[in-house]
């Protein structure tokens, strides 16, 4: 059941899961134009890093939410609210296990956000162990990760928090070099899962759960070798030595995440629509969202999943692609039947008062 509420901002929310090869979104910020597509067809559109960050490269969407994946199943619950803000002070975490040269590296692009973008970041704070991340394959292909050390990672957040004065978070740790080479090749020509984006996410989810603040990660990692069969889905990720960028960026305006009400703050019941991939419909915010009058809209574009909303009994609205999504939300915000929209719509019955 669609929302019937009064108007407002028409808000709608997309979601590209981490780590499980959409051929749409698996890549170097690949569903950044679908997300500047949905962005012109609503009011604010919510969305979460591996959406919108395209490694050195980003885009400034004005009516865009930069939302932690983690936070942003907490608003879908509706235990969270998001405070948007008119900027962050970003706060810079770095493994200990990066070398002293990839390090310089990352600690230039923080003074290069600041000197060109105009950015508010803090110095940065090294944490007082290696956090050795380790990269994981399940069966199903999706990826994911765990991090030896957590403990030094909170630590050196809560520093950049209650010392530095952050708001926001970047982490930057050291990724294994050593990377499946089969798994990497496959990845570089856009054909299979990205290997960094499931422990990415772990490690995001851990400082937003931890601290209830904005989270973002960057893989450090030894430049590839060229090679001349690169997709362009995957090209962001071969421009230089850092990821960092998009993720400060992303982060100078993320919205603050809020337990109380306040006049400007967006809340779940606010939400007219979310979009999806099909076969990824068993996330916590889809959850969340089949139980509230949000319309959820399931994208035909595979992943490594195959969790679709018939399994789950999930009502959706299917569509071939994310330009049919579009226009379903450009229908649903101008009031449209969409069924009206289509040559197969059926006649209104007459029915009888009796039960």
């Amino acid at each position: 059941m669609i929302s019937r509420r009064t108007e407002q901002p028409f808000t709608v929310a997309l979601v590209v899961p981490t780590g499980i090869g959409a051929e749409i979104g698996g890549y170097a910020g690949d569903a950044l134009p679908v997300a500047r597509g949905i962005a012109s067809v609503c009011d604010r559109i919510i969305t979460h890093p591996n959406v919108m960050n395209g490694a050195q490269l980003y885009w400034p969407i004005e009516n865009a939410l930069y939302v932690e994946g983690y936070g942003l199943d907490q608003y879908a619950a509706g235990n969270w609210g998001l405070r948007p803000v008119r900027s962050n002070r970003v706060g810079l975490v770095l493994d200990q296990g990066i070398e002293p040269d990839l390090r310089l590296r990352h600690l230039q692009v923080a003074d290069a956000a600041r000197a060109t973008l105009g950015l508010q970041l803090t110095d940065a704070i090294l944490t007082d162990a290696p956090l050795n991340v380790t990269l994981k394959t399940a069966a199903s292909g999706a990826t994911w990760g765990t991090i030896e050390n957590p403990d030094s990672l909170l630590r050196a957040v809560e520093r950049s928090i209650n010392e530095l004065g952050a708001d926001a978070i970047a982490v930057v740790a050291r990724f294994p070099d050593d990377i499946e080479a089969e798994a990497l090749q496959s990845y570089r020509q856009g054909q299979g899962v990205d290997p960094l984006a499931g422990a990415e996410a772990v490690i995001s989810h851990l400082v937003v759960r931890t601290f209830q603040i904005p989270c973002a990660h960057a893989p450090a990692l030894e430049p590839l070798p060229v090679d001349p069969q690169v997709s362009p889905r995957s090209a962001a990720e071969e421009l230089g030595y850092t990821f960092l960028s998009s993720v400060l960026v992303g982060l100078s305006r993320a919205p603050q995440f809020v337990q109380q009400r306040g006049a400007a703050d967006l809340w779940a019941e606010g939400l007219d629509a979310i979009v999806v991939p099909e076969t990824a419909c068993g996330g916590s915010a889809i959850l969340s969202l089949s139980q509230k009058p949000t319309r959820i809209i399931a994208v035909n574009n595979p992943t490594a999943l195959q969790v679709t909303p018939d399994e789950l009994g999930i009502e959706v609205t299917k569509v071939r692609s994310y330009l049919e999504a579009m226009g379903v939300l450009a229908a649903q915000r101008a009031g449209l039947d969409i069924s009206a929209l289509t040559p197969a719509l059926g006649k209104v019955a007459c029915l009888t008062s009796n039960n």
